[in-house]
Formats: C-alpha cells, sequence, structure tokens
C-alpha cells in the first residue's frame, strides 16, 4: 500500500494563504483533486494526507470537506490556534465537525457520539512553527491544555520546524510524552548551502527517543534548482540511520514540490534513494508506516 502522508489543496478565492503571493509563480494558482488524480494513478498511491497551508479553522473545514468527497484523501492534518484561551473548544469543535463529515464518507453511525479515531478524518493540527517569530513558542505553558487534548483525542502533532527550531523541539517532545509527533520534511535542512552538521546532530538527539516519527519529504525544494541525487542521499540517508525505515513516513509536498520537480520525478528519486532496504523496509517508509501512525 503506497500513501502519500504530505500533500496540499488549495482554492486562491478562499483568501487566507498570506504566504502564497503572486510572486510564487507555480504556486499562485487553484491546486484541487483533479490537478493530482493522474500522477496519483500513475504512482500507484493509494491514500493522501491533506495538511493545511492557512493558519485558519476555516481552511481545516475546507480540507475536511474536499475529504469527505474524495476517496483518494485518507485524512486531514488541519490547524487551530494552540495559544488561544479557547483552544480546546475549538479542537473538539472541529473534531465534531470532522466526525460529521467522516461518517457521510464511511457510512458509520449517525450517533452523536464520537468516531473511533481510526475513522475520523480528521488526523492531526500542525502550527505553521516556522512562521513564527518566537523560536520558544512551542514551549509556553499556554500550550499545555490543547497538546493534552490533542493527546487525549489522538490527534497527531505535524512539526513544522527548521533546523534552528531543533533543541527546543526535542524539549517539546520530552515534555508532551503522550503526544505522537512527525517532523516535516526532515526539519528543512539547507541542502542547497550543503549545512549538514549541525542539522544532523539536532535530529539525531530527537530521533533517539525511538518514538518521534519523521517525513521524507520536500527535500528537493530543500536542494533547490540544481538538486541531484548526490546532493541530497547524505540527508536521507542520515534520516534512515536515526528513524530506521519504519519511523520515516513518504510524502510528496504537492504542489510546493513543483518549485523543484515533479510528483513522478520525486517518486523515481525515492525509489533509487531506498535501494538499500529490503521489500518490507520499502513498504514501511511508502505507506505502511503512515497507515499505522495516523491511523488510516
Amino acid at each position: 500500500m503506497r500513501v502519500d502522508a504530505h500533500q496540499h489543496y488549495w482554492q486562491l478565492s478562499r483568501g487566507d494563504y498570506s504566504w502564497l503571493t503572486p510572486q510564487l509563480t507555480e504556486l499562485y494558482r487553484d491546486y484541487l483533486p483533479g490537478d493530482l488524480a493522474e500522477d496519483l494513478a500513475a504512482s500507484n498511491i493509494e491514500q493522501t494526507i491533506v495538511v493545511q497551508a492557512a493558519p485558519t479553522v476555516a481552511e481545516s473545514v475546507y480540507l475536511l470537506e474536499l475529504a469527505a468527497a474524495q476517496t483518494s484523501i485518507g485524512g486531514v492534518v488541519g490547524w487551530v490556534d494552540l495559544s488561544a484561551v479557547d483552544a480546546v473548544g475549538q479542537i473538539q469543535w472541529l473534531c465534531d465537525y470532522a466526525d460529521q463529515s467522516s461518517r457521510v464518507k464511511v457510512q458509520a453511525s449517525t450517533e452523536d457520539s464520537a468516531l473511533d479515531p481510526q475513522l475520523r478524518m480528521l488526523k492531526g493540527l500542525r502550527p505553521m512553527l516556522q512562521d513564527i517569530s518566537d523560536d520558544n513558542w512551542m514551549l509556553q505553558p499556554q500550550l499545555q491544555p490543547a497538546l493534552t487534548f490533542m493527546a487525549q483525542q489522538k490527534l497527531c502533532f505535524d512539526a513544522l520546524v527548521l533546523p534552528r527550531h531543533l533543541v527546543n523541539l526535542k524539549q517539546f517532545i520530552k515534555q508532551n510524552g503522550d503526544l505522537s509527533v512527525v517532523i516535516d520534511h526532515g526539519a528543512k535542512p539547507n541542502i542547497g548551502s550543503a549545512e549538514f552538521t549541525r542539522w544532523a546532530e539536532d535530529i539525531s538527539a530527537i530521533a533517539i527517543d525511538g518514538k518521534t516519527y519523521c517525513k521524507l519529504s520536500g527535500l528537493v525544494t530543500q536542494a533547490g534548482d540544481d538538486w541531484s541525487l548526490v546532493c541530497i542521499k547524505p540527508y536521507v540517508d542520515h534520516l534512515l540511520a536515526c528513524f530506521g525505515p519504519y519511523r520515516l513516513l513518504w510524502g510528496s509536498d504537492w504542489p510546493v514540490l513543483n518549485l523543484a520537480a515533479d510528483y513522478r520525478r520525486w517518486c523515481e528519486l525515492t525509489d533509487s534513494l531506498l535501494r538499500v532496504l529490503n521489500e518490507a523496509e520499502r513498504a514501511a517508509v511508502l505507506g505502511l508506516n503512515a497507515v499505522r501512525f495516523y491511523r488510516l
């Protein structure tokens, strides 16, 4: 089973993608399920995880509505302001909304009781940590009620971080032992500038806990227009050495991927990078780990 554990859909007219400007020419248009369908079929992708691209609950609702209508979407990683006074209430509301849309999709019971997390389309939440000016934001005590509630609801935490956040992220993970955490895009190492050593040390320090996951995604974008297998391979090899083949989740980061490559080229590159693994290990990275982590 092959699962894309990280991709996006957006519709510009919704108006809450503040980072998405006309200067990002390749990305500044709508990207909807019909735009990806052919690549999913050609690459034998059975399900995807759609991840938020705007810091609004409204966008999370939009993605849940897409998920209810699209068989290819296995789950949604949404957004809630975890520092808000009413963050727990917002999360509960989004879970309830997700349960309603999920019942439509799986033809489950229409009772008011919460769905099993495995059936719920809302799989996790992602604060856009890379865009928050305060690197210590994730450690503030004000977040704790929301994080505790996330763990109780079996919602995963997608950590959209940069290398500079990794020391704090290690402390965050230690403080929230019941929360399932996955690091997006390998923490976005600066491959284009060949910055490796500090990133490698800090990512290793997190992976040693034996429970944190990491996404094998977004790396060609970090490598830049002149990327190659040779420049990306040391970073992938290090992630494999740190997390092993059973805590890495393959993802495309489409359509951001289109800034440097395309869906099928990333699939081909991944196949080359994972040749060192046996069949069971490749199956884990390419899909089964996502099934387990996101309760698909």
